[in-house]
């Protein structure tokens, strides 16, 4: 896969995405925001991946935001759009059916925030900060982090970090809940990939559906949602990776997962 801004790499089972604007400090352009829905697009049909890692490129920034600039002049029905094409762009990320782990290496501001919430884990460095600063432009957050922010730390906290615009530290997010763990900058590609190595060991089609349950079961009754899944459990029973599974733990022996 051939982009202008992004770089892709794999290993194994473990895909490593960079958004590579460095000079921009990774801000969300309209080029962005297509490559990405194009890479999940693509990204999706590879049997091969398991576990996706996202992070930004140089050391100041995941994502600071999107791009201001590009925004002067915008008329409503083009920012409207441009909207649109952000939340859609971050919707195929979060629908991705593997895990996705955010490795936030810097600013993760506006967009940057939002895109790492559309991840299923996010890792962020001692150094950096988040925030939804969109107030101070006159605007709100809208690529999705008026909605998934409440539904992540809860709607109170929420309100505080949109109405304010304040930036956060790493360890003050993880207190909120949306933060998963804070590492040393020096380390944290590497618990990424240690962390990306777990998941990847484990079932593949188990971890899809039980990311299917846990996303959709949010948004549902909890009766809804305890049958569905029972539903998706009982589906795995009718994959070869559930045989496997078990077979491994009755001969103790690792399981050989092959994602059927």
């Amino acid at each position: 896969m051939n982009f202008e801004t992004l770089l892709y790499q794999q290993e194994g089972h473990i895909g490593t995405l960079t958004i590579n604007r460095p000079q921009a400090l990774n801000s969300l352009n309209e080029t962005v925001l297509k490559e990405l829905k194009s890479f999940a697009d693509q990204i999706k049909l590879n049997k091969d991946i398991r576990v996706l890692i996202i992070t930004g490129s140089g050391e100041k920034a995941f994502v600071a935001g999107a791009d201001i600039k590009a925004m002067q002049g915008m008329t409503p029905k083009e920012a409207t759009d441009f909207s649109i094409m952000a939340q859609t762009a971050f919707n195929s990320i979060e629908e991705l059916p593997f895990a996705v782990i955010a490795a936030i290496n810097g600013f993760a501001l506006g967009g940057g925030c939002e895109l790492a919430l559309s991840c299923d884990i996010i890792l962020a460095s001692e150094k950096a900060k988040f925030g939804l600063p969109e107030v101070t432009l006159g605007l709100l957050p809208c690529f999705g982090g008026t909605q998934r922010l409440p539904r992540a730390i809860g709607l109170y906290k929420a309100r505080e970090m949109v109405f304010s615009g304040e930036f956060y530290s790493a360890e003050a997010c993880r207190e909120f809940g949306f933060v998963n763990r804070v590492i040393t900058p020096e380390e944290l590609l590497n618990e990424a990939h240690k962390l990306a190595a777990t998941i990847a060991s484990r079932g593949p089609v188990a971890v899809t559906k039980a990311k299917q349950s846990l996303n959709t079961g949010i948004e549902l009754h909890i009766t809804e949602g305890l049958q569905q899944e029972a539903v998706l459990f009982g589906e795995l029973f009718d994959t070869q990776d559930h045989n496997e599974g078990i077979g491994a733990f009755i001969e103790k022996r690792s399981p050989d997962f092959k994602g059927e």
